[in-house]
């Protein structure tokens, strides 16, 4: 008896062992997938700018500080202020005490500002973008909203309206608030701006597709603020992967680049090449013994936008006017004819690996708000109407796309006009349907004789 019992026992905790072992390997297989990268940071991201679709991530929804990266919505703000006529690039701007005070501070990244001078919009701007300079974005966030505490009430309602999760924002600049000599505008004395790298990524995918004209600045390597006067100062991009500097990268133009105690080394990186952008984000970003640096920030970019570039090609999946196999017409009521076909209006286009094309089955779409009650189309019917649309399904799965829905879509549209029949050649197919009805009863009876 003692002696089954202990054979026993030995074979389920071999059992256990051994299930533990399978399932431990398991985890550290999808471990090491998720991460083949080996990214040293926090949290990471990589999307196609074109499509929003996610390619690599890496805690991708977890919240961390944000430091200067914030500045990219306050970008996204003035530029929307501006398209809509609110705000003047020559607008100029008197200087508050707050902005002053906090244009002085040279431990940060500043350009100082005149208690009695006056400023436009542009040069405003262009400090902020290029040298991330704080009192300058403090000043916008007054020409903007009167004051920055209001400033952040829209940074913060604009972040919904984009459709981000996973933020907060305290300050226009990203500064911890215990820099802002006690005038802190929202949040507690000691609080930081926080995003997830995957809201980060969206705001700036939302940036650069709404306001292209954002990268021409984003791109200066180097300009002076004010110069040829007594003011002048050189403002060196703190991008330093822009082509010609010190870890310069062939294709980037962009972004944003941040760093606090609080959120360690950050950027926000964009870069083109052959008709390719790609949106990158690293949080916190270190070395490989651990630590960070203004250096380990563009190395784990630059780990990201070689595997990006290397890997991804843009193939069309769908052409233009392709038609769905078995659904390449819908019938249509009333009309001339009583079906229409159907078809893509443009080819789908993404970047994939090479070996993923076959992964993707296209799934159509129509508008059930088209269709009556018996699902057919109205008459009459335009060529080019759009009918639905036609969307992407992986079959191996996928990261998702930053974009709400989470679908690249083209419109389905009629590929002819169908013109809508007269009344007299309604009234013949209703009396045909209804002689053709009388016949399929007589025909039915005269079977079951038989």
């Amino acid at each position: 008896m003692n002696k089954h019992f202990y054979r026993k026992t030995v074979a389920i905790m071999m059992t256990a062992l051994l299930f533990f072992a399978i399932f431990s390997g398991n985890n550290k297989a999808e471990a090491e997938a998720e991460d083949a990268l080996n990214i040293h940071a926090n949290a990471a991201i990589l999307v196609d700018a074109k499509t929003g679709r996610v390619l690599y991530q890496k805690n991708a929804d977890t919240v961390l500080g944000i430091a200067s990266m914030t500045k990219m919505m306050t970008e996204y703000i003035l530029l929307q202020a501006i398209k809509e006529g609110k705000v003047k690039w020559d607008q100029e701007y008197s200087v508050s005490d707050y902005v002053y005070k906090l244009s002085q501070n040279r431990s940060l990244s500043n350009v100082p500002l005149r208690r009695d001078g006056k400023y436009k919009v542009r040069e405003l701007y262009e400090a902020m973008t290029i040298y991330s300079a704080n009192g300058a974005t403090a000043a916008l966030a007054e020409i903007i909203a009167g004051s920055e505490k209001n400033f952040v009430k829209m940074m913060n309602e604009k972040a919904k309206e984009l459709g981000l999760k996973d933020y907060k924002f305290v300050n226009a600049t990203g500064l911890n608030n215990r820099d802002l000599n006690g005038q802190q505008p929202t949040g507690g004395p000691d609080e930081e701006n926080v995003m997830s790298a995957r809201a980060t990524a969206k705001l700036a995918y939302h940036l650069i597709n709404e306001f292209p004209e954002v990268l021409k600045t984003a791109s200066t390597p180097t300009k002076k603020f004010r110069e040829g006067t007594k003011d002048e100062i050189k403002m060196d991009n703190w991008n330093w992967m822009l082509p010609g500097l010190v870890y310069g990268y062939e294709g980037m133009d962009g972004l944003k680049t941040g760093t606090t105690d609080f959120a360690g080394y950050c950027f926000t990186g964009t870069a083109s090449r052959d008709g390719k952008r790609f949106i990158t984000v690293v949080m916190n970003a270190k070395d490989a013994s651990g630590k960070g640096s203004y250096k380990a920030r563009f190395d784990e970019t630059r780990k990201l936008l070689d595997y990006a570039f290397t890997n991804f090609t843009e193939e069309e999946i769908v052409p233009k006017n392709y038609q769905v196999k078995g659904k390449k017409t819908l019938p249509v009521d009333k009309g001339k004819e009583d079906h229409v076909k159907i078809q893509t209006k443009d080819a789908i286009k993404m970047v994939i690996k090479k070996e993923e094309k076959a992964n993707f089955k296209p799934v159509l779409v129509i508008d059930k708000k088209k269709l009556d009650k018996n699902g057919k189309l109205m008459a009459p019917i335009k060529k080019g109407e759009k009918v639905g649309y036609l969307t992407l399904e992986s079959k191996n799965g996928d990261l998702g796309y930053l974009t709400d829905d989470g679908k690249i879509k083209v419109d389905v549209v009629a590929a002819e006009t169908v013109e809508k029949a007269n009344w007299f050649v309604l009234m013949m197919r209703g009396i045909g349907g209804f002689f053709g009805d009388v016949w399929g009863s007589v025909s039915s009876t005269v079977k079951g004789w038989f």
